[in-house]
């Protein structure tokens, strides 16, 4: 189980000083799914640093081009599919990014269609 306090060692004490890399965010991703039981300080935690990361400090600055969006695609869905917050990540990067590869546009809107129908929801009306 990873609680508040384990968030709060990552963030003073792990991270505090790390420059970020794509390993340590596999690493962050990876460890997400390993856990199933996270409080929601580290799935907060976690998107906030991968959108910082993935948009904002590696290059080029604000831009998921094709490269980045496979490393992400593949970093996402690996192991038995993503995860609520692996979704919640894909969701945010391109929302937040200035351009961004198809590739992780279709993964992102992929997976919520896929959302929405585990819930039930069989049609989508949108209006203009």
């Amino acid at each position: 189980m990873i609680d508040d306090e384990d968030v709060k060692m990552l963030q003073r004490e792990i991270l505090s000083d790390v420059v970020m890399t794509r390993d340590i965010i596999d690493v962050l991703v990876a460890l997400d799914r390993a856990v199933p039981e996270a409080c929601a300080a580290f799935a907060d935690y976690l998107v906030a640093l991968t959108v910082d990361y993935a948009v904002w400090e590696s290059r080029p600055t604000g831009i998921i081009d094709r490269d980045k969006a496979h490393w992400l695609v593949t970093t996402l869905s690996a192991g038995d599919g993503p995860s609520a917050t692996a979704q919640r990540i894909a969701f945010e990067i391109v929302r937040e990014a200035e351009c961004c590869d198809e590739a992780l546009i279709g993964f992102a809107l992929r997976k919520g269609s896929e959302k929405l129908r585990g819930l039930g929801a069989e049609r989508m009306l949108l209006a203009s």
